[in-house]
């Protein structure tokens, strides 16, 4: 099976993982804070950084050719879970417009807390990419 490291330019440049891995027709999207291009978490709360963390996640599924319909499992680790759950309905809406109404196999996850002190939220995924029909 072939193994491609996904790391797109407009991410932070990695030091030690991969953002992304794709492995066949299967793409392992990396743990993702919301830390924009400069390296920074972004201000904000866990609205925003949701947005930064699953858009980071997205960028990489992109760049290993999928799209938000071929994620099939999502992990959110989240250092406040009632925090995330009081704005659950303005997250949903995001997740919607970022990636549509197909929604994978998902769990959310209580930490004490994240690589980044200040990171309130990290987002890891798997997608499935379908082989290209032969015609």
């Amino acid at each position: 099976m072939s193994r491609q490291i996904i790391n797109p330019d407009s991410l932070v440049k990695p030091r030690g993982f991969a953002h992304g891995v794709r492995a066949g027709e299967f793409v392992y999207l990396g743990g993702q804070t919301a830390m924009d291009a400069a390296g920074e978490i972004v201000p904000g709360g866990i609205v925003e950084q949701f947005v930064q963390a699953f858009s980071n996640v997205l960028t990489t599924l992109r760049a290993a050719g999928g799209a938000p319909g071929d994620l099939v499992d999502v992990t959110i680790y989240l250092t406040d879970v009632d925090d995330y759950q009081r704005h659950g309905r303005e997250i949903g809406r995001h997740w919607r417009e970022m990636a549509g109404t197909e929604y994978p196999a998902m769990a959310g996850i209580g930490v004490t807390r994240l690589w980044q002190p200040e990171a309130l939220i990290e987002i890891q995924g798997v997608a499935h990419i379908a082989a290209p029909e032969e015609g």
